[in-house]
């Protein structure tokens, strides 16, 4: 819980000051009661009408002061938990975008949203309660017993018999509580993750008809999440009656012992009235009090679960700044020195050996099976991850030695899944370079062969892409990726499989333009298509994270088997695809 402090420096004078305004809010409340016992016992018991009106007009000024003291005790508690809100949820969404892409992996992106709503909500919420109830509660509480105590001191040992066993019950109800609200978010986190996939495959998930299938595993974990949640309620079901319960004897007590008291002269009925009004004071305090607990339970359980992510270990293997100057000599040029990798320690590597170098403005090509390690060999050269032995050259220079905004902006990917963001057309593609002219973003459209059927949409380069671009198809998605990357006029292009939604002709337009127009970029190309990579200057055969052969389209139909047999089907007169 460290990462709050900042927020408590922050915010403390604010804080202190509703808290401040809470307890003359409660000092109020506290001497009702006693004005009460005076009215009746020294006003109306000896009919003296001075004494009823001046301690009458003396309760609705402490009255008045206490609905002021309230309202500025709402507004700023308002204030501070709204602003401390905004701050965590802004610091926690910063924070998971520096968490490397095995922290990501790690944590889930359906938790990482839960905890960015839903538990800082419950923070934020508890934050609140602090500032209205929860210190009100305790000093409520403390101050009946202390003016009961003045009133009658041997009446007050009802109050004191009574307290350490409320006490304990509500301790209680905290331990046994605490589990099932950690286990309830967890719940959540499962349902979300079910929603989250529905919604991202919600096309796949109807032509295959499962959706009776996405249906039953939603009511699975929605069912986990509602008798998780009922459990949880089903304990405070128990605790709070207990208390009412304990709290209610203890009038009974005193009204009993109370009326002996005014039978034998002993006390005055104004003493009996103040005293019953300090016990249900009392009763309301240890009522919010446990609410208050409660409340602590969940907000205790989310303060962890943002902890896991605040304090998790951030992506710091870059440097802040580059120890040398890294000059452009070597404009593109990329070289695998001897590069292995596994995602996980133990883990059988992904990659084994890698060893490959890339000429400026050459064109790589990279093909291999599915799961053959082509993907992870971009995702290394971005850093996404390191790998376990080894190193990787750019430009000239190990990659370890770039600032992650230098390293980034030196290359640009199209990833296999292309992914668009709500917005115009337009606007994606300035994603690359926001400030890139309307001419640059045309041109690039034009060589990634996306111009033509932009124009043709209802608002051309303004029309507006659905989440994810939802209401394009594969190869238009793909298209616009390719010129988002491309505007960025970077030293070294990725295309991982960037033209695989696209058809035949459409991908050598492509190809042809990128050659013409970008002959002093480096590429490299990940495709399972011969036709997209034969032409490359060089060729690189990953089988089973290995290198199997390295060389031109040529060299490679009689060195390597599996390029030979992916030839033989893709480029025959009856195959797939066609050069």
């Amino acid at each position: 819980m460290n990462y709050l402090t900042v927020y408590w420096k922050r915010y403390r004078i604010r804080f202190l000051l509703a808290i401040f305004f809470l307890s003359l809010e409660a000092l109020s409340d506290l001497l009702q009661p006693a004005l009460m016992a005076r009215i009746v016992d020294q006003g109306i018991a000896q009919m003296n009408m001075p004494q009823i009106e001046r301690y009458g007009l003396l309760m609705l000024l402490i009255t008045a002061i206490g609905a002021v003291c309230a309202s500025m005790r709402n507004i700023l508690s308002g204030i501070v938990s709204q602003r401390f809100a905004q701050d965590l949820r802004q610091d926690l969404y910063i924070k998971i975008q520096s968490l490397p892409q095995s922290g990501v992996d790690q944590l889930g992106s359906a938790s990482l949203i839960t905890r960015l709503t839903n538990d800082v909500t419950r923070v934020q919420t508890f934050a609140n309660g602090l500032m209205r109830i929860m210190v009100k509660a305790p000093l409520v509480g403390i101050g009946s017993l202390f003016m009961a105590i003045h009133l009658n001191a041997r009446l007050s040992l009802v109050l004191l018999g009574i307290a350490p066993m409320i006490a304990s019950l509500i301790v209680l109800n905290m331990k046994i509580s605490y589990p099932f609200f950690r286990n309830v978010q967890l719940a959540l986190d499962r349902v979300n993750r079910s929603m989250q996939d529905y919604l991202s495959g919600i096309r796949v998930i109807k032509v295959f008809n499962r959706s009776d299938y996405e249906q039953e595993r939603f009511q699975i974990n929605n069912k986990k999440l509602g008798h998780l949640s009922s459990s949880a309620s089903k304990v405070g079901s128990i605790f709070s009656p207990m208390i009412n319960l304990s709290v209610n004897i203890g009038i009974l007590a005193i009204l009993w012992f109370g009326g002996i008291g005014v039978n034998h002269g002993t006390m005055q009925v104004g003493s009996i009235i103040a005293f019953t009004n300090y016990m249900m004071q009392l009763l309301f305090a240890i009522m919010m009090v446990n609410n208050a607990f409660n409340m602590l339970v969940r907000a205790k359980a989310s303060v962890e679960r943002i902890g896991d992510v605040m304090n998790h270990e951030s992506d710091e293997r870059f440097p802040k700044k580059t120890n040398q100057k890294l000059g452009c000599e070597n404009r593109g040029a990329l070289h695998f020195r001897d590069v292995t990798f596994s995602f996980y320690k133990n883990q059988e590597p992904v990659l084994k050996d890698i060893h490959f170098q890339v000429k400026p403005g050459e064109t790589l090509g990279i093909i291999g099976p599915i799961a053959s390690g082509k993907s992870t060999l971009a995702q290394l050269i971005l850093r996404f991850y390191d790998p376990d032995r080894g190193e990787i050259l750019f430009n000239g220079h190990d990659i370890k030695n770039y600032t992650e905004e230098e390293l980034r902006k030196k290359i640009a990917i199209v990833p296999q899944r292309p992914l668009l963001f709500s917005g115009s057309v337009i606007e994606n593609i300035r994603w690359g370079d926001d400030q890139a002219s309307n001419e640059s973003v045309y041109q690039a459209a034009q060589i990634a062969d996306a111009d033509h059927f932009i124009r043709l949409l209802p608002h051309g380069y303004e029309s507006l892409i659905g989440q994810g671009g939802v209401n394009l198809s594969g190869g238009q998605k793909q298209r616009i990726s390719i010129a988002r990357a491309l505007i960025r006029k970077p030293d070294l292009l990725i295309l991982d499989d960037a033209t695989s939604a696209v058809d035949a002709h459409t991908d050598k337009m492509i190809r042809c333009r990128l050659r013409q127009s970008l002959k002093s970029m480096t590429c490299v190309m990940i495709s399972q298509k011969v036709s997209s990579i034969k032409d490359a200057d060089q060729i690189v055969v990953i089988n089973g994270g290995r290198i199997e052969a390295i060389g031109k389209h040529a060299d490679l139909l009689t060195r390597s088997s599996f390029y030979r047999e992916v030839c033989a089907t893709q480029l025959s007169d009856g195959g797939v695809q066609h050069g």
